[in-house]
């Protein structure tokens, strides 16, 4: 599982290397402008209207589909993904009708600062971006089939194509002067990884028929465990309108800085977060489907340390060099100083809460594993609530980085309530080891920080700033990792056996 972890991790920076480019693409030809607010907006639509309910069908069609193969095979298995599919076809349709009649309500809803052209811009954006919800809930479905089937890579790696396609829509919107062609693009690179997914779907055994039975015990069943997933993701989702609608107020800008800022932050996230529990998950539900608890609560552990080893290292380095990293990345084209300010104090408060983010996925899908999907919603509804209420504190005096502050903050509380409630759940969890790695790596990080503090100061006297910033970064890596051999953290050493 290690070995696929790491696997994953390699892949997963290619795929997010060519995913930033992306952001990059748009914020180069767009910046921080009402076109590009507008194509934020848009895109995040169909993603809360039935990203909501992809979250819940993802999330517990593994379990669902372990315990049908365990208990009656992997034809009935199949079949009863057919019938997940059909249901959730007709679904798509009923929503994209809604959408497209409610378009403008909804881009005001989402984004209430939006007026005239920019409105307008919104909407148009919005009916076609809705056409993707499609290809949203089947890219769930199989990425999810064909990672219970061990295959992590090609679900992992269709982010490249989409990217790629988004890009070229990118430019060409520019081009031309047709904007609408970025929502269009988006919509078409969805539709390019339904394409690679299908295609090794159906070398995994997978053929796709319509089959309609709504009386199924398994749909039923199935109902009763997304539900709460998505009231959960519902929760989160409202954090995010919050926050948009919210930014769209503050300034002109604002959403697109919170967008930039989430896709950094999204980096850390997906490669590590991303790859640790994509990987462990399958594993945990099996051992949890078979009542293995100690396994389990091992598989949970050991999530967690690998979250904490590569992720506070991370938090350090964006914290300390939030500026310098969105000068590097962004500031080219459209993307001025103004721009560059206003992204690096959302990525700064953002940064915050990337630990707290990672362990939260983890411990979440430890109550998933065991069909309690309850606990992870009411968990979320409380961070809802804290988030908004730190939102409505925070801004009049941190404006737009407010939100990332008030964000982070909640990600902490909700972390720590789950992480009580698994306890009283499952028993005691064997922390002292997760607790001692956490220390030495904390010490690590620190002393890492404090040396690329002075890496850099001595490599901006001799070369150009974003050249310092990349030396910097690459000696703070060699320093983090030395630490790590001198604490003697033990899996920085099953790390580095893998990498070799």
């Amino acid at each position: 599982m290690k070995k696929a972890v790491v696997t994953l991790m390699v892949l997963t920076v290619l795929s997010k290397i060519i995913g930033f480019l992306r952001d990059v693409t748009l914020s180069y030809f767009y910046g921080t402008s009402g076109i590009s607010d507008a194509y934020v907006v848009a895109i995040t639509i169909p993603t809360v209207l039935f990203g909501i309910v992809a979250a819940g069908i993802s999330t517990g069609y593994i379990p669902m589909y372990s315990r049908i193969e365990e208990e009656e095979g992997s034809v009935p298995a199949k079949r009863f993904t057919n019938q997940l599919i059909t249901v959730l076809m007709i679904a798509s349709t009923l929503l994209l009708v809604a959408g497209w009649v409610w378009a403008e309500p909804l881009v005001q809803v989402f984004a209430k600062g939006f007026e005239g052209d920019v409105l307008r811009t919104a909407v148009l954006f919005t009916r076609w971006s809705l056409f993707g919800i499609y290809f949203t809930i089947l890219i769930r479905v199989l990425s999810a089939y064909l990672n219970y089937q061990k295959q992590f890579a090609i679900p992992n790696l269709i982010g490249i194509p989409m990217s790629l396609v988004v890009i070229l829509s990118i430019y060409l919107s520019f081009v031309f002067d047709r904007p609408v062609l970025l929502a269009a693009g988006y919509v078409v690179a969805l539709g390019v990884q339904f394409v690679i997914l299908s295609i090794f779907s159906y070398r995994h055994q997978f053929r796709f028929r319509w089959s309609l039975d709504v009386r199924n015990k398994h749909l039923k069943r199935m109902l009763v465990i997304a539900v709460p997933v998505m009231l959960g993701t519902a929760a989160t989702q409202m954090n995010r309108l919050v926050d948009r609608t919210l930014a769209s107020d503050v300034i002109v800008g604002g959403v697109s800085a919170m967008n930039y800022a989430q896709s950094l932050n999204g980096i850390i996230h997906g490669v590590f977060v991303v790859s640790i529990t994509t990987v462990m998950y399958p594993m945990i539900t099996k051992m949890a489907s078979k009542q293995n608890i100690d396994g389990m609560k091992k598989a949970v552990n050991d999530s967690m340390t690998a979250v904490i080893m590569l992720v506070v290292p991370a938090t350090v380095g964006a914290m300390l060099f939030a500026e310098p990293i969105v000068r590097l990345l962004f500031e080219r084209g459209a993307f001025g100083e103004e721009a560059v300010e206003l992204t690096s104090s959302v990525y700064f408060y953002y940064s915050l809460g990337m630990v707290a983010v990672g362990l939260r996925v983890v411990l979440s899908q430890a109550f998933y594993a065991q069909q309690d999907t309850k606990t992870p919603m009411f968990n979320t509804a409380v961070s809802m609530i804290v988030n908004i209420i730190l939102s409505l504190l925070f801004v009049p005096s941190l404006g737009v980085g407010g939100l990332a502050l008030a964000t982070s903050i909640a990600a902490f509380l909700a972390t720590f309530l789950l992480l009580l409630r698994l306890r009283m759940k499952v028993g005691q969890l064997r922390l002292k080891r997760v607790a001692v790695s956490t220390v030495k790596i904390v010490v690590a990080s620190l002393v890492m920080g404090a040396a690329a503090m002075w890496v850099y100061s001595q490599m901006t006297t001799v070369m150009p700033l974003n050249a310092a910033l990349i030396v910097t970064v690459l000696a703070a890596a060699v320093v983090y990792v030395v630490l790590l051999v001198l604490f003697r953290v033990p899996e920085v050493r099953t790390l580095i056996q893998r990498f070799r």
